[in-house]
């Protein structure tokens, strides 16, 4: 199973549309996972429509049209995996130890706000996957989003795609 990971788009405040190489990806993604901060509903209703499935949240620059399309935190089991989105997670320092205290439950949990891509494990086995922002680079020196598979109840290859800089 292939699973496409996004966070923090912010159309059309940060860019005018998701970048090339991103949309090319739709196709090839069984499960299409964003960590919030959309800004606008047509990019919502631009990847349910392009999506096999969509599991997604809403994000602290979401208003009331998109929190009521979305849930803070999303669940789901993906090849075995147990899976938790949210936007929000405070902190870098002490991530690990909150979210798995956060989400005892989960294998993995997909997160944004930052902009900062983010693959660690905490303690308890819990990984912790943060894909950047594909329009907004903020401090970061790329703008980015992850690729994932899952097997036999295993996460197999994260990639952190690069974008090229926009014109």
């Amino acid at each position: 199973m292939r699973l496409l990971l996004m966070s923090d788009t912010h159309l059309p405040k940060r860019a005018r549309e998701l970048p090339a190489p991103l949309l090319a990806e739709l196709p090839h993604a069984d499960v299409v996972l964003h960590a919030g901060d959309w800004v606008d509903t047509a990019t919502l209703d631009l990847l349910e429509s392009r999506s096999r499935r969509l599991v997604a949240v809403y994000g602290n620059n979401d208003g009331p049209q998109l929190r009521a399309r979305l849930p803070e935190v999303a669940y789901t089991e993906l090849g075995g995996l147990r899976f938790g989105v949210v936007h929000e997670t405070g902190p870098a320092q002490g991530r690990e130890a909150r979210c798995a205290a956060r989400f005892p439950d989960l294998d993995v949990l997909v997160f944004g706000h930052s902009h900062i891509p983010w693959d660690t494990t905490a303690p308890t086995g819990l990984r912790l996957l943060n894909p950047g922002s594909p329009t907004d680079r903020r401090r970061q020196p790329y703008c980015t989003y992850m690729t994932v598979t899952v097997a036999d109840g295993r996460l197999g290859d994260v990639e952190l795609h690069r974008l090229p800089p926009r014109r």
